[in-house]
C-alpha cells in the first residue's frame, strides 16, 4: 500500500469552494467524457451514513480502457470501469473506488478544507472528523504540496483560459497569480487529501500504485486550476442553484457515455464473466465507508476465493 497526503492551496474560501467544486467536478466530467469513456452518474442523493450522519452520497462508474498504460492493458479486459463511491460531509469528504473484477485493488481518499495555506501539520479537526480520518498525521516525507500555479500539468490538459498566470476574474477581481503567492495571498484555503492506494499483486504492485498516484496527481491539479478558473461561471451561484446545474451535467455526461456504448455493442459482451463489483477494502475501512457486503451468485464462483482479501493496511 502506497500512502501520500497532497495539499493544494487556491485562492479561495472554504464556503466558496463549496460552490466551485461541485461545479466544477460536474463541468470536467462532462468535458472528458465521449467515445464510451468517462463517468456514468449511477446516484447522487442526499443519504444518512450509518457512523456519520447526514452526507450527499455520490456513486460513479468511469470508464478509461483506453487510458491504460501498455503493461496495464496485458491484465485487464477490452472495457472495464471503476466504481466510486463517494460521501461529502462538506468540509471533508471520503471517497472510495474499486473495480469490478479485481479484488486486490483499491483506493482511499480523506479530504477536508481549511481556511489556511497549507501550513497545519496537525490539521485541527472535530470530534466527528476524527471519527472519519483518525488521529494520527501523516508523516512529513509522505506530504507533497502541489501548487495550481506553476506544477506541470499533461500538455494535453494545458489550456490558455486555465493558465492562472494569465487568468483574471472579473467578479472578484483576483489574478493573474504570481510565484509565491501562496505566501501572502488572502483568500487564501487549503484542500488536504491523504490518498491511499493499494495493489497487491505480484511483479505489478509497486508501478501500479505509482502510476495511479501520478494520475491522482494530475487530476488534482488539472481539477483544482479549474476551478480558479472558472470562478466567474460559478461565483455568487446558490447551493440549490449549482446542484441544478450538477444535475443537467449528469444527465448529459451519462447520455454521452451510453451513446458510443451503445453504438458499439453491449457492454456485457466485452466484458469479462465474472463482472459483480467486488469490495476492495478491509473490514474496518468497509464499516467507515458505510458499507455492507452480501453473498452473490457467481457463475464461475469456483475460481474466485470467497474470503475477502485482506490488505497491509487499512486504505480513499
Amino acid at each position: 500500500m502506497l500512502m501520500k497526503e497532497y495539499r493544494i492551496c487556491m485562492p479561495l474560501t472554504v464556503d466558496e469552494y463549496r460552490i466551485g467544486q461541485l461545479y466544477m467536478i460536474s463541468k470536467h466530467s462532462c468535458e472528458q467524457s465521449g467515445g464510451g469513456e468517462g463517468v456514468e452518474v449511477v446516484r447522487n442523493e442526499s443519504e444518512i451514513h450509518p457512523q456519520h450522519g447526514q452526507g450527499q452520497l455520490t456513486e460513479k462508474r468511469i470508464y478509461l480502457s483506453s487510458k491504460l498504460p501498455s503493461w496495464a492493458k496485458a491484465i485487464v479486459p477490452r472495457f472495464f470501469y471503476v466504481t466510486e463511491k463517494a460521501w461529502n460531509f462538506y468540509p471533508y469528504t471520503i471517497t472510495g473506488v474499486c473495480v469490478s473484477f479485481l479484488p486486490k485493488f483499491s483506493i482511499r481518499i480523506e479530504t477536508r478544507f481549511e481556511n489556511n495555506n497549507g501550513d497545519n501539520v496537525n490539521v485541527s479537526m472535530t470530534e466527528r472528523e476524527r471519527e472519519v480520518f483518525g488521529d494520527t498525521p501523516t508523516p512529513a516525507e509522505n506530504v507533497s504540496f502541489l501548487d495550481i500555479l506553476s506544477d506541470p500539468i499533461p500538455e494535453k490538459h494545458y489550456k490558455e483560459t486555465e493558465d492562472l498566470s494569465r487568468w483574471q476574474s472579473s467578479k472578484t477581481g483576483r489574478g493573474p497569480l504570481e510565484r509565491g503567492w501562496r505566501d501572502d495571498h488572502q483568500p487564501i484555503m487549503c484542500s488536504y487529501k491523504r490518498v491511499e492506494c493499494s495493489f497487491e499483486v505480484y511483479g505489478f504492485q509497486t508501478r501500479t500504485e505509482e502510476f495511479i498516484h501520478r494520475n491522482i496527481r494530475d487530476i488534482l491539479l488539472v481539477g483544482h486550476r479549474q476551478a480558479v478558473a472558472w470562478i466567474d461561471e460559478w461565483h455568487g451561484l446558490s447551493l440549490e442553484e449549482v446542484r441544478e446545474y450538477e444535475q443537467a451535467m449528469q444527465e448529459k455526461t451519462n447520455s454521452k457515455v451510453k451513446a458510443n456504448q451503445n453504438n458499439t455493442g453491449p457492454p456485457a459482451a466485452s466484458r469479462p464473466a465474472f463482472s459483480r463489483s467486488l469490495s476492495v477494502t478491509d473490514e474496518r475501512s468497509l464499516k467507515k465507508m458505510g458499507v455492507t457486503t452480501a453473498a452473490m451468485s457467481d457463475p464461475d464462483a469456483s475460481s474466485v476465493p470467497h474470503s475477502p482479501i485482506r490488505l497491509n493496511s487499512t486504505p480513499e
